[in-house]
């Protein structure tokens, strides 16, 4: 999955909704994040790309630098994007830095099995979550280049009580015609170092050239900095 970077829009005529707030932030303060403090770690790196390993290293420094040596330059930035990713979601910031700065409005109260529909308005990605059980089940983002759709199938809970992603699927659709694209699904595993719970592994399956294709991220020997 890319990472893409939000562009403030201005909101014209629409009326923030305490409810969607409030339903937005519990869900956003159970989930797990890396503490204010937390500067970030080192581990060694396992790259499998659909059968062929490569090794190399990671390092990882908070708030947004993350160093991968591969042998392989595409399997580098490959790599780097995906740690880029998973230190982005659990980087520290509160929910009036995040989600929290936009305006929010709740969709129809229906019975969608990912729970109630929650729109941004102002992030430059008409962005729209599904909430249920303090938990967001679904991310739906619209880029000039791509739409995708995150479902988050499965997750862990850490010792503190907060939720962790462990398995989730993104679609992407072409924004002008809404044709699927391409899929991929992402499997992350986590260990503990120290009483901080860091990325242990990332596998994702996704289509290439008329067949699934798997690679696999796995971190080893971690080291906080």
């Amino acid at each position: 999955m890319e990472t893409y970077t939000r562009q403030v829009a201005q909101v014209i005529d629409v009326q923030d909704d305490s409810n969607a707030r409030d339903l937005l932030r519990q869900a956003f303060e159970k989930t797990a994040r890396w503490s204010a403090d937390f500067v970030g770690f080192r581990a060694s790196l396992l790259c499998n790309d659909n059968g062929t390993e490569h090794w190399g290293a990671a390092r990882v420094t908070m708030p947004r630098t993350v160093e991968v040596s591969l042998p392989e330059a595409g399997l580098q930035q490959w790599a780097q994007q995906q740690l880029a990713m998973l230190a982005g979601h659990r980087a520290y910031r509160s929910f009036d830095q995040a989600d929290g700065k936009y305006v929010l409005t709740l969709g129809p109260q229906d019975a969608h099995p990912l729970g109630w529909l929650v729109n941004i308005y102002g992030d430059g990605m008409n962005s729209r979550y599904r909430v249920r059980d303090d938990r967001i089940c679904q991310i739906q983002r619209t880029t000039e280049r791509v739409k995708f759709t995150i479902n988050i199938e499965d997750t862990m809970t850490t010792r503190d009580g907060k939720i962790l992603t462990t398995r989730f699927t993104v679609y992407y659709f072409a924004p002008d015609t809404g044709r699927l694209t391409q899929v991929e699904s992402f499997a992350d595993d986590y260990v503990e170092v120290q009483g901080v719970v860091l990325p242990k592994s990332r596998r994702v399956t996704f289509a290439e050239e008329g067949e699934a294709k798997v690679r696999m991220l796995t971190l080893s020997e971690h080291a906080l900095l």
